[in-house]
């Protein structure tokens, strides 16, 4: 295939489950081309206008807003500015495209894409939408009849999209992200300072951390950390939580448990882990799908149509992962970790089941069919 160069709109964002896909898009985009010209189009104040410039591309906002579920007075005057919010977004969408002039507009979900998208199909502007979860999002299900390709992640997305329109593309997912190497451990551990003949859980709750996942450890440490005698965990509790837990492990001699509010090298942190917990976000769940790792997942019960849940049950139903409720997470996620770290096999047949739901060219299929359809 021949990549000409392009000019190319990628519209959306509000969670760094849409943000970081869309950057990967991005990249594979210039990598194939380094003359294709990128614009974001995002939603003033939300994190893609921090996200996207810190990782090279340019990127402009809507004053779009959505409607907000929760039936308190505060939320009830903000949806009440939502139809000016959205007409604006709107008129302002409609002149980013015709200033920019794009040979393709992609949408990666989130309010924010709705208006771009839309005024691209008024347009005839060949248009692509990505759906990184199982079950799709609103503003996807209102486009999806009216773009020319929808990619996704998960099979059994007709139930949400026209069957001819749909790809199996699998999700966009950091370069750095792969099935790692005794070699790669061996690093991962003498990176993060652990002990080779320990067992290994890694807790990930994400940059703002998980509020269900630190209680869970907290709970355990309070025990005692029953259980934990050959094991080591990397917890990353988030830069909200870091100044609490900073507080509740003071005084604690607990060598074997290494917390952090961030994680500089993921890859590393995979590499080395026997056993991950983490939430089940979209982009969370391919990566340890491409890394082939064991993992139990805990789907946040505060995600619309409670679709970590649906991202989660994908790999469950293929015994390919574990799913421990948000509800009973403090008393049972340590406790189902420990008793997964010390059963050999079923880890090995977690990693051979969850190899084939790897998707590592995910972004290069995506990028085919924007060419395919300019």
């Amino acid at each position: 295939m021949t990549y000409k160069k392009l000019r190319v709109i990628i519209s959306g964002g509000g969670t760094g489950g849409h943000i970081f896909p869309a950057i990967s898009i991005a990249r594979k985009l210039k990598e194939v081309n380094p003359g294709t010209e990128i614009l974001f189009v995002g939603a003033e104040g939300k994190m893609e206008m921090e996200k996207v410039p810190a990782a090279g591309f340019e990127i402009v906002g809507l004053p779009i807003a959505g409607l907000q579920r929760q039936f308190v007075w505060e939320n009830i005057k903000n949806n009440l500015r939502v139809p000016s919010k959205v007409a604006n977004s709107l008129h302002q969408a409609g002149r980013i495209i015709d200033r920019f002039k794009p040979d393709i507009a992609i949408g990666v979900g989130g309010y924010a894409s709705a208006p771009l998208l839309w005024q691209a199909t008024r347009r005839h502007i060949p248009t692509l939408i990505q759906e990184q979860n199982g079950f799709a999002g609103l503003t996807n299900k209102i486009l999806g009849r009216r773009v020319n390709c929808i990619c996704v992640a998960y099979e059994g997305m007709e139930k949400f999209f026209p069957a001819d329109k749909i790809v199996f593309s699998g999700n966009p997912i950091r370069p750095e992200i792969h099935p790692y190497t005794a070699e790669d451990r061996a690093e991962g551990l003498r990176f993060y300072g652990m002990d080779e003949g320990k067992r290994h859980l890694f807790i990930v709750g994400g940059s703002l951390g998980a509020g269900t996942l630190n209680h869970a450890m907290r709970s355990w440490i309070e025990a005692g950390c029953p259980g934990g005698e050959n094991v080591e965990v990397l917890w990353q509790c988030g830069r909200y939580y870091k100044a609490g837990i900073d507080e509740f492990m003071q005084g604690r001699d607990l060598p074997q448990i290494h917390y952090t509010d961030f994680i500089s090298r993921m890859d590393l942190a995979y590499a080395c882990s026997d056993v991950l917990i983490s939430r089940a976000g979209a982009s969370s769940v391919s990566e340890i799908c491409a890394a082939h790792k064991a993992a139990i997942f805990v789907p946040s019960p505060n995600v619309a149509e409670d679709h970590q849940t649906h991202n989660a049950m994908a790999l469950v139903r293929k015994d390919a992962a574990l799913l421990v409720r948000d509800a009973e997470a403090p008393e049972t996620l340590l406790p189902t970790a420990l008793e997964l770290l010390g059963d050999e096999e079923r880890i090995r047949g977690f990693q051979r089941n969850v190899a084939p739901l790897a998707r590592l060219d995910a972004a290069q299929t995506i990028v085919n069919e924007v060419y395919r359809l300019v």
